[in-house]
């Protein structure tokens, strides 16, 4: 696990603030729909949370209002203590879809995501998306492009993407709910090996899943929503030491609690 360079007193340190979130979208023929009621999250540094709730309670929403993506009716959003008024590449997001650019080589996607580093050359930008390629596996495949590549290798230069500007934190939405099975249990296992690292990026990470056992195996904290418009129906810690076990009896406790609040 990361350690905690940033606590504080005993007490740890938010990376982002939401609180008393409302939101709702503007119907076409009038009115709204409320998606999010009164909600307020902290992340800490260092932190993985999850968060799981009914299809359509708004989880996405959530995530884009913590990028600076949207912005709520009501509420406020702060990143480092400063309030989010549009996006920073100090917060990446990584969607369900890999939405890589088809004209575009490997490389030349994940080097989108520099676009705003005036300081650094392209030269630079070239060496630093090499090595995020390499880590994620895909060092030899930087002339190719996204059509060429399988779902698993897609999402993994979306993984680069999200990490090359070195963000401080990671929001994930549904990232491997479209890969196969192996495939997810790699890149699995690849995520939290670069959030323990402490020398790698991020610092913290989000994710939205709908997969209760896959969150009980990354997070250490997971927030469960109710139906729209979302609410906090309660928040579970995971207090498992890893890699953790889908086998045992703790673990399915862990499910069966946070099943338990869904339902």
């Amino acid at each position: 696990m990361k350690v905690e360079e940033n606590e504080v007193g005993g007490q740890r340190e938010a990376i982002l603030e939401a609180r008393d979130i409302y939101f709702s979208y503007r119907m076409r023929r009038g009115g709204e729909l409320p998606v999010l009621q009164g909600l307020t999250i902290t992340i800490y540094y260092a932190e993985f949370v999850g968060i799981v709730g009914p299809s359509g309670c708004g989880k996405s929403t959530l995530l884009r209002i913590m990028a600076g993506l949207l912005r709520p009716r009501s509420g406020e959003v702060f990143f480092r203590g400063r309030p989010i008024t549009k996006p920073t590449p100090r917060i990446s997001i990584m969607f369900q879809s890999p939405s890589l650019f088809p004209w575009y080589t490997v490389l030349e996607n994940v080097m989108l995501a520099l676009i705003h580093e005036k300081e650094l050359s392209r030269e630079e930008k070239e060496e630093r998306a090499k090595a995020f390629l390499d880590m994620v596996g895909l060092s030899g495949f930087e002339s190719a492009y996204p059509t060429e590549l399988s779902g698993g290798m897609r999402q993994r230069v979306a993984l680069a993407r999200a990490l090359v500007s070195q963000p401080d934190l990671l929001l994930m939405d549904e990232p491997f709910s479209n890969l196969d099975p192996l495939t997810a249990i790699s890149l699995r296992r690849e995520i939290l090996n670069m959030w323990m690292n402490q020398a790698l990026p991020p610092s913290s990470i989000v994710m939205v899943s709908h997969d209760v056992e896959e969150l009980v195996e990354m997070a250490e904290r997971i927030v469960v929503l109710t139906e729209r418009p979302a609410r906090i129906a309660g928040v579970v810690e995971v207090n498992m030491p890893r890699p953790r076990s889908r086998r045992s009896r703790e673990f399915y406790e862990y499910v069966d609690r946070i099943y338990t609040m869904l339902s």
